[in-house]
């Protein structure tokens, strides 16, 4: 057994765990932490989407004992206060989702896609989105919905 020790959502955890425990694994079995949803294991699919001290990383192909002393947020993080956070928001209003099995990713996705694209200041358009999402896999939508969904949140971030 190994001990990590990281911040989830604003929460210091610290728990013995094996060596080779996926990130998505522990953030699921270890913390009750199921909007980390898991998809494909092969990092294809998008679903297992968090952010890691601010970036976005799939968390099915990542050991957790690689992120000791990281902050790492998970859907269930990304509101405040008890409200959506704006792209989460967005999703809803713009029926951005359908069965919502990727959904939780997509956004987590969607969030650091448009933070870098304002730290770089890149225009967020139709393009930028569908390029900038193309690691994440929806089997429900056509894919419409979700990026003006994104455009939406990007709006309101």
């Amino acid at each position: 057994m190994t001990s990590v020790t990281m911040t989830v959502n604003g929460k210091a955890v610290t728990k013995d765990i094996e060596p080779r425990m996926l990130l998505s694994t522990f953030l699921r079995e270890e913390l009750g932490l199921t909007g980390t949803h898991v998809g494909c294991d092969t990092s294809q699919c998008g679903c297992c989407v968090v952010h890691v001290d601010g970036d976005s990383v799939k968390a099915c192909t990542a050991l957790a004992v690689q992120f000791d002393g990281a902050s790492v947020t998970t859907i269930e993080g990304l509101g405040q206060n008890g409200s959506l956070h704006p792209m989460q928001e967005a999703f809803r209003e713009n029926h951005g989702l359908q069965c919502g099995f990727c959904t939780t990713g997509m956004i987590m996705s969607s969030v650091d896609l448009v933070k870098k694209a304002k730290e770089q200041g890149i225009t967020i358009d139709e393009h930028y989105v569908r390029e900038g999402l193309e690691g994440n896999i929806c089997r429900c939508t056509g894919y419409h919905n979700i990026v003006k969904a994104v455009i939406a949140g990007a709006q309101a971030m």
